[in-house]
């Protein structure tokens, strides 16, 4: 079975507007920046993103958080990106903050059909109490806030109920994917990648490097192609365009 895209835009062209996104990253560490590009081009707006983070100011999933294209995100990290601060903070974005290792695992429990899971990430904060703000309004007040969820003691322990998460669409990035689209992450850029392939209804992945299958090792595969529906290889030159998010030179 033959994965591949012929082009980035024909990998996600069937993204529609209010379509929910898992995306893949950490930072700029392992994010699919070419299927991000080509969605910009795309035009797909009022989308759900959840991810880690979204991106800087002027890369990643700050491209389209800066062209107006993001409604509401999920994701543990707003990081230093001052446009996604300033949309949140104005009422123009809803956020929902989730503990990070919670967001790992509501995507892991997504992709393997598990509704929900008792976690102790939160239990007496407002995560689990409720009234964290979503989004503002124009004059700052907090016009959606977090509902309480249910808590429960196992042996003694107080844990919070996190329902898992699914997504329309997953996009992904990869160092090694074959046709079939088995994928290999490299290093740190393995991140939430899987995880967000997993997700994803439809997937994704953008690879480094693409080979025919039975060319990669079985115990090599860290995401076997059943969670993948589309492969997209990259030039060379694509590859190997890395942004370091902070670059630190020795004198």
């Amino acid at each position: 079975m033959d994965k591949t895209a012929g082009s980035a835009a024909e990998a996600v062209a069937d993204v529609q507007d209010g379509a929910s996104l898992a995306v893949g990253g950490f930072g700029l560490c392992g994010i699919p920046a070419v299927l991000i590009g080509a969605l910009l081009e795309q035009g797909a707006t009022g989308l759900h993103v959840v991810s880690n983070n979204c991106g800087v100011d002027d890369a990643g999933l700050g491209l389209l958080l800066g062209a107006g294209r993001i409604a509401r995100a999920t994701g543990s990290y707003v990081g230093e990106n001052k446009e996604f601060a300033r949309q949140y903070l104005s009422g123009e974005l809803a956020l929902e903050l989730v503990p990070q290792g919670t967001l790992a695992e509501r995507l892991r429990a997504g992709g393997c059909g598990i509704p929900a899971f008792y976690t102790p990430a939160g239990v007496g904060t407002q995560v689990a109490d409720g009234g964290l703000p979503w989004r503002y309004g124009s004059r700052g007040e907090v016009v959606e806030a977090s509902p309480p969820k249910e808590t429960r003691r196992f042996d003694g322990t107080e844990y919070v109920l996190e329902r898992a998460i699914t997504a329309d669409f997953a996009l992904v990035r990869a160092a090694r994917g074959d046709r079939h689209g088995n994928l290999v992450f490299h290093a740190s850029a393995r991140n939430f990648n899987p995880l967000a392939a997993m997700a994803g209804r439809l997937t994704v992945a953008e690879v480094e490097e693409l080979v025919e299958p039975g060319e990669l090792d079985p115990d090599e595969v860290h995401l076997p192609g059943v969670f993948v529906q589309r492969v997209l290889a990259l030039t060379p030159e694509q590859a190997a365009d890395r942004r370091i998010e902070k670059r630190t030179v020795q004198a």
